[in-house]
């Protein structure tokens, strides 16, 4: 897979990508990164990239020649067209069942806002799908693009040591994850429950279930509401 961030600060995404499984991913050849700097494309001297929004208003918004440019330029770097995403509050919720969606592309092209958005040519000239990773505001998407890359960077062959690891995370079935434990067996008082220490695995496959049915019953009831509702679609 290919991923390519058009961002007016690379310098954010360093570390984060330079570290832990997606470092990992990186050096094995499953995914490859290219950071792009949208104000290489400014015509300014001062490489501007943004102006105040016509009809008035607080804040300045990205313009959007230099996005245009930039955008032209980052497709011609690969053969693969790629799915292409506006990062803004206005986009559909990004969710568990997205990461595995996107993890089957072969590019990705993340285009991340500043300011207060985008110039509305932007979206409609680009044919860009508007993506969200929740219900408020960021400084900006650089922060949503590292989310939404490490989620889908997780769900890729290889990319973690044990491939069960993704099937038991949070949300991979619509559930909250299980309670986990490890060594010592009692530490401050507080023992491992002893179905986990029977080697029944039957058994503890049932706990587990159960234990992640009512965690999310209490934590993230919506979760089964929204599991009802795509049952009665079916």
């Amino acid at each position: 897979m290919r991923v390519d961030i058009l961002t007016l600060f690379p310098e954010v995404f360093e570390s984060p990508l330079s570290s832990s499984i997606i470092k990992r991913a990186r050096d094995n050849g499953l995914i490859e990164i290219a950071l792009t700097d949208i104000r290489d494309f400014s015509t300014d001297n001062y490489r501007k990239v943004d102006d105040k929004p016509y009809g008035g208003g607080p804040g300045m918004v990205m313009m959007p020649g230099p996005v245009f440019d930039c955008f032209e330029h980052v497709q011609k770097l690969s053969p693969e067209k790629g799915r292409v995403f506006l990062l803004t509050p206005q986009g559909q919720k990004f969710d568990q069942a997205k990461a595995r969606q996107l993890s089957a592309e072969k590019r990705l092209i993340f285009i991340d806002g500043k300011y207060e958005g985008f110039d509305e040519r932007i979206r409609t000239g680009l044919g860009a799908e508007q993506i969200s990773i929740g219900d408020y505001v960021l400084s900006g998407g650089e922060f949503a693009a590292m989310v939404i890359i490490d989620a889908v960077v997780r769900l890729l062959e290889g990319a973690l040591g044990d491939e069960d690891s993704a099937k038991d995370d949070s949300f991979s079935e619509g559930l909250l994850e299980y309670p986990q434990y490890t060594r010592p067996e009692i530490y401050r008082g507080m023992k491992v429950p002893d179905i986990l220490l029977s080697g029944d695995h039957a058994k503890i496959a049932e706990w587990r279930r159960q234990q992640s049915l009512e965690r999310t019953k209490k934590w993230r009831p919506d979760l089964l509401n929204n599991n009802n509702k795509k049952a009665s679609a079916k």
